[in-house]
């Protein structure tokens, strides 16, 4: 079982030839009752990835570490800068499947070898508060960094005399000192400014590398290779688009973003975290729309197939999401009834039935993301990055492209509206009104793609489709729980027990549903003349149900 470690730390420099002991200040700062000075440990670690660097070029690092009192396997995730999550696994001598399997959606089948050793001579001192409670640690980390035939890329080990400067020998070794702070269990970021201050006020400064393999990698690497770090063509750029760009940077710029996070969230969907299932299923119906809306920015003969794909990755995805969001549904209702409505063994009856499919269910999950179909998905969605099919509108001024495919979108948003408000209530309404919540969607999506070029307008669409959405997806979710109530009544009728409470159940999902279905035309007519006032076309009106327009 592999244990998760919350790291929070900042690095520091010291010039070759300065004395760290000499340069390291007194760190009886605010806070801190005790300095512990622990002594020194030998650090012997080796860093794997592929051939061609891919877990660098995302920020990951896998290693085998012996010395110190964590000795193990450790794979760091980036969570924000200056923050990661180890992963720690015992110790072996191959890589555990436990961490392997966290970064297969980087690796994709490549092998993972190492790439370099680091050997470190740490001394540590422990800042402690009053309890004795560890505040933090400051680390002097003198390192011995060694590039492994592994770490020499796709073109072998090269000349040796490509070395970069302060290299040495054959083996393209080098060696460094740097100072180290991580926050402990008791501390917190005013506690690490502070000590930043003392180390600042002795000249020290930030470190440029994020981290020692990044640091290695650099001063090691091979004339003529790429330097580690370089964004691989899904990472997301972070620069606004400027005014007047192209259509086709703005809805790259999208689908680079939605690619980045398919593959970011694989590792938290592989651990069960809370919600990742469902941010990665967005990731995939966000990629697929925009594909759909942005045809005439990205050729449809190249996406449709993608789209497809997309398609079965997110019902894969919501094997198990859409039953939560019923169960919870449910739960909600039952607790809101009086205890005179309850009648029969209600909550067991739904746990049976939250249960009945899930078993089995994560492990069909985690083949999927092991399955070569998932693999070659990622693998097709990076090759359109890299060479993206662009048709002639993608050269355009991004703002006139982009705000025609919204308004068409909540054009069609609206023509759905009106088709399923003039059906009466019942099975075909709510299958019309299910289609409008898919449109509403796509409309949504769209503006969301467009926003770096519109600029508030599309902020603006964004929000008030969000709501749509939301009002016509709970008109959904009620049709589901109802079909889900008759089942369960059923079931509690053939064990023979009371099935009265499912039946109150029903009509308070029925009158929910009535109530979302009067209360579309007004909430409509606000939301056209909104969108019209957020200084892009309006969309067109639905019609109310009743021969006139909600407008």
């Amino acid at each position: 079982m592999a244990d998760v470690v919350r790291e929070v730390e900042r690095k520091y420099e010291v010039a070759d030839g300065d004395d760290p002991a000499a340069l390291l200040p007194a760190l009886d700062v605010k806070g801190v009752r005790s300095v512990v000075d622990r002594g020194t440990v030998r650090l012997d670690a080796t860093y794997y990835d592929t051939a061609d660097g891919r877990l660098a070029a995302d920020g990951l690092t896998l290693r085998r570490r012996t010395g110190g009192p964590d000795e193990g396997w450790h794979l760091k995730l980036p969570v924000e800068p200056g923050v990661r999550e180890e992963i720690r696994a015992p110790l072996s001598n191959a890589p555990p499947r436990a961490l392997t399997s966290l970064v297969r959606s980087r690796t994709r089948g490549v092998p993972l070898a190492p790439v370099i050793r680091l050997r470190s001579d740490r001394h540590v001192w422990r800042l402690e508060e009053d309890s004795g409670a560890l505040l933090a640690e400051v680390a002097v980390d003198a390192v011995h960094a060694e590039r492994t035939a592994g770490g020499d890329g796709p073109g072998g080990r090269g000349d040796d005399d490509g070395a970069p400067d302060g290299v040495s020998g054959p083996g393209r070794t080098t060696a460094w000192t740097e100072i180290e702070v991580e926050l402990g269990d008791a501390g917190g970021a005013k506690l690490l400014d502070r000590v930043e201050k003392r180390l600042r006020g002795a000249g020290l400064r930030r470190s440029s590398s994020a981290s020692k393999l990044e640091r290695a990698l650099a001063r090691t690497a091979p004339a003529g290779t790429r330097p580690p770090g370089v964004p691989t063509a899904r990472t997301p750029r972070t620069e606004t688009v400027p005014a007047g760009g192209s259509a086709g940077d703005t809805v790259l710029r999208y689908v680079r973003e939605q690619v980045t996070a398919l593959v970011e969230l694989d590792p938290a969907v592989r651990r069960d975290l809370p919600d990742a299932v469902h941010r990665m299923r967005v990731a995939t119906r966000r990629l697929r729309s925009c594909f759909r809306s942005y045809g005439t920015v990205l050729d449809r003969r190249v996406t449709d197939p993608l789209g497809e794909e997309l398609r079965w990755l997110a019902g894969e995805l919501g094997y198990d999401r859409d039953r939560e969001v019923l169960t919870a549904r449910l739960a909600d209702a039952v607790a809101e009834l009086p205890r005179p409505l309850l009648h029969g063994p209600v909550r067991g009856r739904l746990r049976t039935f939250a249960h009945a499919r899930r078993s089995g269910s994560r492990r069909r999950l985690l083949g999927v993301l092991d399955g070569k179909r998932y693999l070659a998905l990622l693998d097709r969605l990076d090759a359109l990055l890299a060479d993206p099919p662009l048709r002639r509108a993608a050269a355009g001024p991004a703002r006139e492209a982009l705000a025609a495919t919204v308004h068409r979108d909540t054009g069609r948003l609206a023509s759905r509206l009106g088709r399923a408000l003039d059906l009466p209530p019942g099975p075909d309404r709510d299958l019309a009104l299910h289609d409008a919540r898919k449109a509403a969607k796509r409309a949504r999506y769209a503006a969301e793609a467009a926003r770096p070029a519109l600029g508030k307008p599309a902020k603006e669409y964004r929000r008030r489709l969000t709501t749509v959405q939301e009002h016509l997806g709970d008109h959904q979710d009620s049709v589901v729980a109802r079909e889900a109530l008759r089942e369960i009544a059923r079931q509690a009728h053939d064990a023979g027990e009371h099935s009265f409470t499912y039946g109150v159940l029903y009509q308070r999902e029925s009158d929910r549903a009535a109530a979302r279905e009067r209360e579309l035309p007004g909430l409509w007519r606000e939301t056209a003349a909104a969108l019209r006032d957020a200084g892009l076309p309006g969309p067109a009106a639905a019609r109310t149900g009743d021969g006139r327009r909600a407008r």
